[in-house]
């Protein structure tokens, strides 16, 4: 038997029972599709995580205060009172890489505009934050440094305010009630969406920090120090000279640990997308139990194939086929089947990717990689798995097999 006859002679038994055929491969068409569709929606969510993190602003250095002891027990990060706004202001005028810093005090408060109200987050900050954050006002004007140093009665909101207590109409000018507190809209910020830890951006309201201070947290220290620092080289070094900074203000012996946490905007990125990428792979992996599954119902139809064409194979080994020629006959054939799969499992996974993408709202991003290793995986298990039957029937005796019922 010619070699060049064999992929055609796999061909045609492949065709004869088209039918089996198609339902022999529906397993892998429907473990490929799943890996393509878990990576796709895996890769579209690592990519709106760094699409977030850069929302953040440019090279953004996060001071964080340390943890406090209550009864002996650690309370966790960010629970002392350890950071200033004579920190934040050191860190701006002593530090040559820092261009910005903004203390920062968060309180939840419920707003009041005429007969309507809303419970909104209330960022005191310095007039340096929306430069930090890259986040540009719509309309009116950011509050100014003299106005922080006034304590002003003055606030810039996001676009969810504007809507709940204006219902869309210009806010600019009007006067918000916080606790009997007159605060006079002096902007509106552009749209920012959603932050990584799921929460509405635009949901805000942004005063000057010394007014939040003094009228609306009842707090006397930074909750944490936005950080804006020269360009992306001098992260690493300004992170540096942040700390041997705060050691030094903070009056921390050799031996203490530090009373606050410095992270850059990069370690903030990693931490999101390393989350995201391991959750990729778990579900990635998950879906590739469903190709094992697959190689296994190829393995099992195959060897009924090689039992119910038991006679054609010992006509062929009779007539002058060699057991290679069968071996490869029936490898041909579970490879196709496996193809066949892998390329119709690279479809659906586009479409089901998309209809998920759409209906649900998540992003997706495919991966060209993710197919041609999907591809490449199909004919591994066509390999693998049909090894054994081809192998069992290449070692057919010609006239056992003639001799089978």
């Amino acid at each position: 038997m010619k070699w060049s006859a064999v992929p055609y002679v796999a061909f045609k038994a492949l065709r004869r029972n088209q039918m089996r055929t198609l339902l022999t491969a529906l397993g892998i068409i429907i473990g490929v599709a799943a890996v393509i569709t878990m990576v796709g929606l895996g890769q579209g969510a690592s990519s709106e995580v760094q699409e977030q993190v850069n929302r953040l602003g440019q090279n953004v250095v996060l001071v964080f205060p340390g943890s406090r002891q209550l009864g002996g027990v650690s309370i966790g990060g960010g629970s002392a009172n350890t950071l200033t706004v004579e920190d934040a202001i050191a860190m701006r005028d002593e530090i040559p890489e820092v261009i910005a810093a903004s203390p920062e005090v968060r309180s939840q408060r419920v707003l009041v505009y005429g007969n309507r109200n809303w419970h909104t987050r209330i960022y005191g900050q310095s007039a340096d934050y929306l430069q930090i954050r890259q986040w540009p006002v719509e309309s009116g004007r950011m509050f100014s440094d003299e106005d922080v140093e006034r304590s002003s009665l003055v606030a810039v909101v996001g676009q969810t305010i504007v809507e709940e207590l204006f219902e869309g109409a210009d806010p600019i000018g009007e006067t918000i009630r916080v606790r009997g507190l007159p605060l006079e809209v002096i902007g509106v910020l552009e749209p920012k969406g959603m932050s990584l830890m799921g929460s509405v951006q635009d949901d805000i309201v942004l005063v000057p920090y010394s007014t939040a201070f003094q009228r609306i947290s009842g707090r006397s220290h930074a909750m944490v120090i936005n950080v804006q620092v020269f360009d992306d080289n001098s992260m690493a070094i300004a992170q540096q000279k942040i700390t041997d900074l705060l050691r030094e203000r903070h009056r921390l012996a050799p031996s203490q640990e530090n009373d606050f946490t410095v992270q850059t905007q990069e370690e903030v990125a990693q931490a999101a997308t390393e989350t995201s990428r391991i959750m990729t792979w778990l579900l990635a992996s998950i879906a590739g139990v469903s190709l094992f599954v697959g190689g296994i119902g190829i393995m099992n139809v195959m060897l009924v194939s090689v039992t119910e064409r038991t006679r054609e194979i010992g006509l062929r080994l009779a007539v002058g086929a060699k057991g290679p020629d069968v071996l490869l006959q029936f490898l041909i054939e579970s490879v196709v089947l496996c193809l066949l799969g892998g390329i119709g499992g690279i479809l659906l996974g586009i479409i089901a990717t998309e209809v998920i993408a759409t209906y649900a709202g998540w992003p997706a991003l495919f991966s060209t990689e993710a197919m041609i290793v999907a591809v490449s995986v199909s004919a591994a298990v066509g390999v693998f798995f049909g090894f054994y039957p081809a192998w069992k029937a290449s070692r057919l005796d010609p006239i056992v097999a003639l001799r089978r019922e």
